[in-house]
């Protein structure tokens, strides 16, 4: 299929952005009349940022299945949709075509209405990469149910905690994972998780490692009983849930500057516009292009770059299920020569894990195949993006470095491959219908180029955040509450003398490691739990690998004789309570913490000790106790 919406030179970028700014109704809407609707808005928008309150094509009915799968079966029915990598290289890979993976999504969703799954109700899913787990999304999608992917990576405790907030009374699992080296047991995980969570009625577990699990008379079931039930029953294909553009699609958990995570909701039309529109530009995908994005599903790049936008276009994407140091450092690389990857989509740490073994696992791998080379998840800095220029794409590839968040959706900068500028270290150019502008402290607009401040959008673009799960006022002060009548990133960001934007990092108390977002909060609370602290503080300060990382400075009850023992206990604490990735990479044992008289933590001064910039710390004597930050500063790690 042709895009009557991809934009082919500069000129068309400025025209398009243009347009998107003067009149983003009639923009939007002549892109959302490209896909499939079951009846048409009324209406293409309503907006304020104060409550805040957005509808995107408003009463309009659609189903997202039906623009990801049944509307490309005609022409396409025969193109792989999705081709499976998995974790073992002598494990055969798996192709699914839109034929193919229509069949198997509808007959899960029967599995799913079998089980007593209706419209509106919240499924859990806590999946390896394997390609079951976009058969359990896309099956939930199609019958209306609201999907929530838990990274493999959580722990019991924050799979509780989710599914409590969610109040998920379905899980879609299996019995283990492969990652690397390690298996991962997802359904043991689980089933400590639902310790808390009695109101769970129905695990769904689907065989992957074949690890022991306990399966509960009533609660447990196998995916491959369920489904040979659906072909007993010999069900015809199920009709697509008719949904309005603005009733929710999926929920994904986002760490936030409170200890509890949010529940970002994310509804059907805006988000199927909006990330097919972004995909189809930033990456100027082609039809029959294979698209590898190396995300995991957990997260919101896997949701957005690896399922819904790449299916809605009528692409090509490929799914990994290991990482790309296993078995050896040469992984991708063979990945890309054996499948003709087209566009490869990655994160930095990825990249600056894999310069670290240099180039030869790069010798030898036909990298011809490749057009298009992408970033996210975090900046990347100069020396990594010009590594990744040289030896993947040759110098012959552009590189998109984009940014976005979990409540973004999909893309909002990024230069276009090969039609806009880049420039390395830079996202450059907002996309079309994207307003940006940089905020001082003070409330003030920040204006003209070659300056700094945080950054903002102005209004609503179709796959923005609309609520946090069971708490929208949580929503509107996390995002709404900073700049009235705009939504605030948390980012900082630079303009520069051309009016391409830098992220400089995040302003709010979250921090950004390996392209992840970790509150401080969270951290701080896990590490409190342990036996025998009283109080800590969590800061980030660069890290050559991760970007950033995590420096706790941590206070117990009493000295301890084996500090070293004390650390990996307090990380084997944050594992448990969150996960593994959020385990600090220093932990500082100190008396006390600087704070204000009135007992706020001066963050300030821990980063920057945390950074190494000690001699830069500004006035201290307005601290209770400004002996403290002496003693910090020498006992620093």
């Amino acid at each position: 299929m042709a895009y009557s919406f991809q934009i082919k030179s500069y000129d068309d970028y400025k025209d398009a952005y243009k347009k998107s700014i003067e009149n983003p109704e009639k923009f939007w809407e002549e892109v959302a009349n490209t896909f499939t609707w079951q009846k048409k808005w009324e209406k293409a928008l309503e907006w304020n940022f104060k409550e805040p309150d957005v509808k995107w094509f408003i009463g309009g009915k659609l189903n997202i299945t039906e623009n990801a799968l049944d509307r490309h079966l005609a022409t396409q029915g025969d193109t792989p949709a999705i081709i499976w990598e998995p974790n073992n290289p002598n494990e055969a890979t798996r192709t699914l075509t839109y034929k193919e993976l229509h069949f198997k999504v509808n007959q899960f969703a029967q599995v799913l209405k079998n089980n007593g799954v209706q419209k509106g109700d919240r499924i859990c899913i806590y999946m390896g990469m394997i390609p079951e787990l976009p058969i359990a999304m896309l099956a939930c999608a199609r019958i209306g149910a609201i999907h929530s992917v838990i990274f493999g990576g959580f722990s019991a405790k924050s799979i509780s905690d989710r599914l409590q907030d969610a109040n998920a009374e379905f899980i879609i699992t299996c019995d283990g994972a492969y990652r690397g080296a390690k298996d991962i047991p997802l359904k043991s995980i689980i089933d400590d998780a639902l310790i808390n969570c009695p109101f769970v009625k129905t695990v769904i577990v689907c065989e992957r490692t074949d690890t022991p699990v306990s399966m509960i008379k009533g609660r447990d079931k196998w995916w491959q009983d369920e489904i040979q039930k659906v072909e007993a029953q010999g069900i015809p294909e199920v009709v697509p849930e008719s949904m309005d553009s603005e009733d929710p699609l999926f929920i994904l958990y986002t760490s936030g500057s409170t200890g509890k995570p949010k529940g970002v909701v994310h509804t059907t039309g805006g988000y199927m516009v909006y990330t097919t529109y972004s995909f189809v530009n930033v990456f100027q995908y082609q039809p029959g292009d294979v698209h590898f994005c190396t995300a995991d599903i957990g997260w919101i790049t896997g949701h957005t770059y690896i399922l819904y936008s790449v299916l809605c276009a009528g692409g090509t994407s490929l799914m990994f299920e290991g990482i790309p140091t296993f078995p050896d450092a040469g992984r991708f690389w063979e990945i890309v020569e054996k499948h003709k990857v087209n566009t490869l989509y990655t994160a930095p740490t990825a990249i600056r894990s894999l310069m670290a073994y240099g180039t030869e696992p790069i010798e030898g791998k036909d990298l011809s195949s490749l057009k298009v080379l992408g970033t996210v998840g975090e900046p990347i800095n100069e020396e990594a993006w010009h590594w990744y220029d040289e030896h993947i794409g040759k110098k012959r590839c552009p590189i998109v470095d984009t940014w976005w968040q979990t409540e973004t959706g999909g893309i909002l900068i990024s230069n276009l491959a090969g039609i806009t500028p880049a420039k390395p270290s830079y996202a450059t150019l907002p996309m079309p219908g994207i307003e940006l502008l940089l905020m001082d402290e003070k409330g003030e607009e920040i204006k003209g180029n070659d300056v700094s401040g945080n950054l903002c959008i102005r209004s609503p673009w179709p796959s923005i955040i609309r609520t946090t799960y069971g708490d929208h006022e949580r929503c509107r002060t996390a995002y709404f509450d900073t700049y009235p009548d705009l939504y605030f990133t948390g980012d900082g960001a630079y303009r520069d003398e051309n009016g391409f934007y830098r992220i400089t990092g995040r302003v709010d108390d979250v921090l950004n490691v390996s392209g992840h977002r970790i509150g401080t909060a969270e951290v701080e609370n896990a590490i409190n739990m342990h036996t025998g602290v009283l109080e800590s503080a969590v800061v980030g300060f660069p890290h050559d690998l991760k970007g950033q990382g995590i420096y706790a400075y941590v206070i117990l009850d009493e000295p301890k004789h084996d500090a070293e023992q004390t650390r990996k206990d307090i990380l084997q604490t944050v594992t448990r309570i969150i996960g593994a990735i959020a385990k600090p990479d220093k932990i500082q044992f100190v008396k006390g913490l600087p704070k204000t008289r009135s007992g706020k933590i001066m963050r300030r001064i821990l980063r920057k000790i945390a950074e190494g910039e000690i001699h830069q710390l500004g006035d201290t004597s307005t601290l209770l106790d400004p002996a403290v930050v002496d003693e910090i500063k020498e006992g620093r790690v």
